[in-house]
């Protein structure tokens, strides 16, 4: 049996959200005009979930997953996608992995099972354990040769002095060696329970047939572990700017990575504002920073600007590349563009620009059944799924003011973290 949630809130959704017994949460969406099927299974087991001791293991345990369990063989999993023509994949982040498979509908009764039986019985077997491990020491060596990652998970560890955030997804190769099958196990078996989890189902498949799938690919659980539970430390604000420079080999410009902490999901109007935000500075071709840097200037040979709303403890960031000698300005000049954003009036046509703008990628991001269950999942993950749909009236309501108030209170010219990449 499966409880229809009534909410308020979720009136004017197109999804439906229903609650198994098991505790498990489907959402699903009839798109009748697709004939594909997209189900995405989204766990509340990212690298925040992990012990430090343990750092690397739930993005390891993304690859060993598609090992099989005791009921589908090393490969099998695949095979199965492949010749009914799906695509399946995986992800991790910081606060949560979730596993997606696209297939057409007339397939979807055939290989959801598949996907349901590696993900709760995960057998993680010994031999393949160690196999995959080198494909993971070798993933996290090639990122080595990646500046721009570099550059980024530099940022991070600069910026969050307490958050398990500074940690990188990818895990520390010294630790990775320590683990063991067991080990990863006993996560698997903490963290990949119903509670944790939301499937999500959107295309050609009714609400009937969505709910009878679900009850019956969904249903048998590992047996429990518990593993060491990380508490997750709140991230002080930051005060002054903290700086790191590195150099390295075989690259041909500098980069500039500028990052500021702002609020988590819970503060959804004021992570709305520093999205915005992030576009009137240095996102597109007519924001401030792009027209006057790289344009007129001619200092940088590229600037962007983003915001990445997260559980907690969201970043927003400015990355530029350039020539070295220039780096001292361009940081300099950044910082005054952003104590104009708090002290001196927005423009009305820059902020109809800018909301147009976001709005528009909301819509576009909306378009196929992939986009949609990637929507409603990761925003049931973190917090709530009808926060999904708040987001286009948040950015309507939102003033010139109100983002003058968000820049005042979270993009201080005098506290933010600088790293910067430099040739050798």
């Amino acid at each position: 049996m499966v409880q229809l949630l009534p909410s308020p809130e979720l009136a004017e959704l197109p999804a439906k959200i229903f609650t198994l017994d098991n505790g498990l949460t489907l959402i699903h969406q009839h798109l009748p005009v697709t004939p594909v099927v997209v189900a995405d299974v989204w766990v509340r087991a990212g690298a925040s979930a992990e012990p430090e001791s343990w750092s690397g293991i739930a993005h390891f345990l993304e690859h060993m997953i598609f090992k099989g369990s005791p009921e589908v063989a090393v490969g099998e999993f695949d095979w199965v996608i492949e010749n009914t023509g799906g695509i399946a994949n995986a992800a991790t982040s910081h606060d949560y992995a979730h596993f997606y498979l696209t297939t057409a509908n007339s397939h979807i009764a055939e290989t959801l099972p598949y996907l349901a039986n590696i993900l709760l019985q995960a057998s993680i077997p010994d031999e393949e354990f160690i196999r995959e491990r080198d494909v993971v020491l070798e993933e996290i060596r090639s990122s080595y040769d990646d500046p721009d990652w570099l550059g980024f998970q530099t940022l991070c560890q600069t910026l969050y002095q307490s958050h398990v955030y500074k940690r990188s997804i990818l895990g520390d190769v010294d630790l990775l060696m320590q683990h063991t099958p067991d080990l990863m196990r006993c996560f698997h078996r903490t963290h990949y329970q119903p509670e944790n989890m939301t499937l999500v189902l959107v295309g050609g498949i009714e609400a009937e047939s969505a709910v009878s799938m679900a009850n019956q690919a969904f249903s048998q659980f590992s047996l429990r572990s518990e593993c060491p539970r990380s508490p997750i430390e709140a991230e002080p604000p930051l005060i002054g700017v903290r700086r790191h420079e590195l150099q390295l080999p075989r690259i041909e410009q500098a980069r500039l990575l500028m990052g500021w902490i702002g609020p988590g999901i819970e503060d959804l109007e004021v992570g709305v504002g520093l999205d915005m935000l992030s576009v009137i500075l240095a996102g597109g071709q007519c924001s401030r920073l792009v027209q006057e840097l790289r344009e007129e200037k001619q200092l940088v040979l590229d600037i962007c600007g983003q915001f990445s709303l997260q559980k907690d403890s969201s970043l927003f960031t400015i990355t530029a590349w350039l020539e070295p000698q220039y780096l001292d300005r361009v940081e300099k000049i950044i910082c005054d563009r952003v104590w104009q954003l708090a002290n001196e009036p927005l423009l009305e046509v820059e902020l109809a620009r800018t909301k147009r703008l976001l709005l528009n990628d909301y819509i576009f991001s909306t378009e196929t059944p992939g986009q949609l269950a990637g929507i409603y999942g990761y925003y049931n993950t973190i917090a709530t799924l009808d926060q999904c749909t708040s987001y286009p009236a948040v950015i309507k309501k939102i003033t010139a003011e109100k983002l003058q108030q968000v820049a005042d209170l979270y993009l201080s010219p005098e506290r933010y973290a600088s790293v910067i990449l430099k040739p050798c």
